[in-house]
């Protein structure tokens, strides 16, 4: 029985547009960046970042030098929430329902600094809620210094949560990672980035064994 829900950020709680992302750390003259930003797993000093191996100040030095010009850590930040297109309402209200219908509900999520500086802020839902709000616990990548689609991140989050693979679903929108899950052990759905996927979870839940 499914007792956990482990969501991602990026593709499913938000609706991500990889190429404005693209388009706004071009526009601060990182020519290559449609080569250095992937969709679901960075590399280089993006993936430093994210799995926390450089802060966000060691980020932005090493971007400033790639582009070869002093950047701000503001400009750092609008170019990253390129990535963040859009917040739907249902996907928050489904989060607060799941919890209300007695689930726990989690993160795990390839992130970095800048992005969580406005998804754990009150600006985030529009309404002076930041995405713990509707959580019961989240799980960074650049604070836990791993990422997704390693298995150790996965096994790690089963161990702080105390509970067992087949007690949890994880909702995530990259194969990769969802493949990951499935080798350890835990139940899986993979709905596409932007789609409108809380009923399908709903009817998912109800034949999860």
């Amino acid at each position: 029985m499914i007792k956990t829900i482990i969501f991602d950020l990026g593709g499913v709680i938000i609706t991500i547009d990889h190429d404005e992302a693209v388009r706004r750390f071009e526009a601060l003259g990182l020519k290559d960046a449609a080569q250095r930003l992937d969709p679901y797993t960075q590399g280089g000093i993006f993936g430093d970042l994210e799995e926390g191996k450089i802060s966000a100040e060691d980020f932005r030095r090493e971007l400033s030098r790639l582009v070869g010009r002093e950047l701000t850590y503001d400009e750092c930040r609008h170019a990253w929430l390129g990535y963040c297109a859009d917040i739907p309402q249902r996907n928050l209200d489904m989060l607060q329902q799941l919890k209300s219908m007695g689930y726990r509900v989690v993160l795990l999520s390839n992130t970095n600094p800048y992005m969580m500086s406005f998804v754990l802020s009150p600006e985030f839902d529009g309404r002076g809620h930041a995405l713990d709000h509707y959580l019961d616990a989240l799980y960074l990548s650049y604070k836990m210094k791993v990422m997704k689609p390693d298995e150790t991140f996965f096994r790690r989050v089963l161990m702080a949560e105390q509970t067992s693979p087949s007690a949890c679903l994880f909702v995530d929108d990259g194969p990769r990672n969802v493949a990951a899950a499935s080798q350890v052990g835990i139940q899986t759905f993979c709905p596409h980035n932007g789609e409108d996927w809380t009923q399908e979870l709903l009817k998912v839940l109800k034949t999860a064994y």
